[in-house]
């Protein structure tokens, strides 16, 4: 099984006001990866999605399309705290994979999480979305990886534990999916 783990409970330091409210085209700016996500998951039986937050919003938000969602309270501590707390939310057994998608990122497609949740098989320790040369988010770890995963601390996320890893590569559909909003400018075409 795959467990996809929406991760939405930035800070938004250099946006200025919560992002993932932050309306859109018509929607708040974590919609647009949610509802394509649970769209996805309704298609497939190898997947769950879980939404960890902590922000109420979000959550409810969630719960309106059907889709787990956890708070998490300590995530303005790090991006740590919102990793365990999605990780202790998910009933992993030995063979599971888990996947991490940011919620600040309103371009990700369909087709390229489905390229992602198809790149675990066994052996495989992580994988990673990319575009050309451009590595980015989000990211697949294998059962492996999981210990490591719940270890991190502070503002350490996966990210970092791919650098020592052997990492198969992703290619996304469009450059763009790959691109994170961190202030209005970012939503500029």
């Amino acid at each position: 099984m795959k467990h996809i783990l929406y991760l939405a409970s930035g800070s938004s330091r250099r946006f200025g006001v919560n992002k993932l409210l932050y309306e859109l085209d018509g929607r708040p700016l974590y919609r647009h990866g949610l509802d394509m996500l649970a769209a996805l998951v309704a298609g497939r039986d190898d997947c769950t999605l879980t939404v960890v937050s902590r922000y109420a919003a979000v959550r409810e938000g969630a719960r309106t399309l059907g889709v787990h969602a956890v708070p998490s309270p300590e995530s303005e501590k790090g991006l740590s705290y919102t990793i365990r707390a999605g990780l202790a939310a998910l009933r992993l057994m030995p063979r599971d994979s888990v996947v991490f998608v940011a919620a600040d990122q309103p371009y990700l497609t369909g087709e390229t999480v489905a390229r992602l949740l198809d790149a675990a098989a066994p052996g495989v320790q992580a994988a990673r979305v990319c575009f050309g040369e451009r590595r980015g988010n989000p990211c697949l770890f294998g059962p492996a990886m999981l210990p490591a995963l719940r270890a991190l601390s502070g503002d350490e996320g996966g990210r970092d534990l791919l650098r020592d890893t052997d990492c198969v590569y992703v290619q996304a559909v469009r450059a763009r999916e790959l691109d994170d909003v961190d202030t209005t400018a970012d939503l500029l075409d």
